[in-house]
């Protein structure tokens, strides 16, 4: 380091100054006092030398710092004139421009300065809330002429004393346009892997001769062909069935926005004895790669079909969108498959230590049917099983305290906490009248378990239960102790049933059918037959359902408070709480009434929830309308439950999910 050669009258001269002190007092004290004012006077001498040197270096620093500032102050204006950015001042109150650069006058098209020119007006919908919030990065891409910007900015409060005190923002434009267009193209240009499946081919072929067979499908061929023509895609049939669509994602809006007008073409065509030819589309997009995507495509037609077909799923990487799915159910179920999955039913029985078997919250009559049935499944080949019970009371309870009068299930009868405590790797869980996860009595049980079953006919929703072991899901059936009763013929004989097991079972489908009379095939009447069989009396499960004076009048009161919407929806609006059985049979007994097709009973629940009970007797697909508030269920009988909402604002979503669902007709 270089020393400072004025070091004594330098910065840290004060040393010196009290050593000199020092030793002119020592002089003092010692009688020289002639040499002590000697010794003081050249103190004060070298005091006043450093005051003035010390001063005139104030002033040298002062010199430099202005001559450096100007410097900063002529840089700082010529950076901001000739930025290669396109720069802006304005107040960010008004959006009124105070100067800008001449390539933001280039970029603007302008060739005079935008004094007093409001930003808004030169940038239509630019914001400068952004800036107020803090932020230095405008959220959006901003439009200028024909180039694209992204904006960064800043704010710097103005002099307070001056008469425009306030904010002004400084914003810099950096043209984005080419990388814009960029990620649109890829963005447009990303494959979309589709299935296509004429989900009744069998149906619609089966008693065609050979050339109505070829005329049908080369109709069908033909619409698929002209509907995929525009994209310029990849469309090949892979099955008889079965068609593989590859197209570029930018043609995906225009089919939902025309909501995949095919399946209405597709439904014009016809076989000789007038049945509809229908289609079921699975889309995948936004995958990884085309292994995902066909991944996803398969999930989506997967789900379509097992929503009843006739209808379009569209799966991404976090969601189910769906379009169509308003034609009524019709039964196509063979008994091969029931054969196949009360095969595999057994293996899983017979592979574990222990069943547990439980339905969905608030489980009905149909659910505590499904849930005996596997039970006496279960007791037929000699394995421990245990019904998971609600506490406290829901729907179902009646049966299950019938269930109570057997004495074996005196001994199998658990809450979910002591389930948890026997679940272990050797444990079968069944899942019975529901396949979401999130309506399941006992979810951390579902979680717990590490080999689940499902056996449902609702339709399937956008969050499902996946990885069972054994899924036997038909939308089609008219109850999960239909589908029960179907896998039971195989497993054991009628006379292996306890007489409350074969009525719980024909309790649940006399509840979902009413009585049969809606949703009834030529299946649920074999099943209704084998349980009598097994000793079911009809009687005795009609007293289940029977109500008491207190909630017929309830009942009643409901039905009176009903308002027709749209002319055949009769729709029931309750503040005060009633039971879930009363707004269900209210629900049934609306569609008594001349003139109505569907009916929804809204009514407040429990712990702050809102709950709607749909029905449909006609046309109306309550599942479809229902669906879009969260909740689910089958075409003809449907529920939701809605939290943080009041009886009111439910209402008014639900007319709106309904003129919605119309709309779409």
């Amino acid at each position: 380091m270089k020393k400072n050669k004025n070091w004594f009258l330098g910065p840290g001269s004060q040393v010196s100054f009290v050593l000199l002190a020092l030793f002119a007092a020592v002089t003092a004290l010692l009688g020289e006092y002639a040499l002590a004012v000697v010794e003081a006077l050249v103190a004060l001498l070298c005091y006043v030398g450093f005051r003035a040197e010390q001063k005139r270096r104030q002033k040298a620093i002062v010199k430099f710092m202005n001559s450096l500032n100007g410097d900063m102050d002529v840089a700082a204006k010529d950076a901001m004139v000739n930025s290669p950015l396109p720069m802006v001042i304005f107040r960010p109150e008004s959006g009124e421009i105070i100067w800008t650069n001449d390539r933001f006058l280039h970029a603007a098209g302008e060739r005079e300065h935008l004094f007093d020119t409001r930003l808004d007006n030169l940038v239509e919908g630019f914001s400068t809330r952004w800036l107020m919030e803090g932020k230095n990065l405008c959220p959006q891409e901003v439009t200028l002429g024909k180039r694209r910007f992204q904006v960064f900015g800043h704010l710097v409060r103005t002099d307070e004393r001056s008469r425009s005190s306030g904010f002004l923002a400084t914003s810099y434009w950096v043209d984005v346009t080419d990388l814009s267009r960029t990620r649109e193209e890829y963005l447009a240009t990303r494959p979309v892997v589709a299935l296509l499946v004429l989900d009744n081919y069998e149906e619609v072929l089966k008693t065609a001769s050979d050339s109505a067979r070829s005329a049908l499908l080369s109709q069908v061929n033909q619409k698929l062909a002209a509907w995929a023509e525009p994209c310029g895609g990849l469309l090949s049939s892979i099955d008889r069935d079965r068609y593989l669509f590859i197209f570029e994602e930018r043609y995906l809006q225009g089919f939902v926005d025309a909501k995949f007008s095919i399946l209405e073409e597709v439904r014009q065509v016809k076989s000789a004895d007038g049945n509809p030819v229908t289609l079921s589309i699975g889309v995948g997009r936004e995958g990884d790669g085309f292994q995902e995507l066909y991944r996803f495509a398969s999930l989506s037609v997967e789900t379509a079909l097992s929503r009843g077909g006739d209808q379009a799923v569209v799966r991404s990487k976090e969601t189910f969108e769906f379009y169509g799915g308003l034609a009524k159910e019709t039964e196509k179920r063979t008994k091969v498959k029931s054969r196949v999955m009360a095969s595999a039913l057994k293996g899983l029985i017979a592979d574990s230590q222990q069943v547990l078997v439980m339905g969905h919250r608030a489980p009905d009559m149909d659910a505590v049917g499904a849930c005996a049935g596997i039970c006496a499944a279960c007791r037929k080949l000699g394995v421990p099983a245990y019904l998971v019970e609600e506490p406290g009371t829901y729907p179902g309870k009646p049966m299950t305290q019938r269930l109570l009068d057997q004495e074996y299930y005196r001994e199998h009868l658990l809450v979910p906490e002591e389930a948890l405590e026997l679940t272990g790797p050797a444990t079968l869980l069944v899942v019975v009248d529901t396949n979401r996860p999130d309506q399941v009595l006992a979810p951390e049980l579902l979680k717990r378990c590490t080999k689940v079953a499902v056996i449902d006919h609702h339709r399937r929703a956008a969050a499902y239960i996946e990885g069972a072991a054994l899924n036997f899901h038909e939308p089609y059936a008219s109850s999960a102790c239909e589908l029960t009763v179907e896998l039971l013929q195989y497993l054991l004989d009628s006379s292996n049933l306890f007489r409350v097991e074969a009525e719980a079972l024909m309790a649940g489908i006399m509840l979902d059918t009413k009585n049969f009379t809606m949703r009834t095939g030529g299946r649920t009447f074999e099943a209704a037959a084998f349980l009598r069989r097994a000793g079911a009396d009809t009687a005795e499960v009609k007293k289940l359902f029977q109500t008491d004076l207190a909630g017929t009048i309830a009942k009643l009161d409901l039905i009176r408070s009903a308002r027709l919407y749209r002319d055949s929806l009769a729709l029931v609006a309750v503040e005060a709480p009633i039971s879930r059985v009363t707004a269900a049979q209210c629900a049934d007994e609306l569609l008594n009434i001349s003139g109505v097709e569907c009916s929804f009973v809204v009514f407040p629940g429990p712990d702050g929830v809102t709950m709607i009970s749909g029905r449909s007797i006609g046309k109306t697909n309550v599942q479809v309308i229902l669906e879009s508030l969260g909740g689910g269920g089958n075409a003809a009988v449907a529920g939701a439950q809605i939290p943080d909402q009041t009886v009111g604002q439910v209402v008014r979503d639900l007319k709106i999910a309904i003129d919605k669902y119309f709309e779409g007709l």
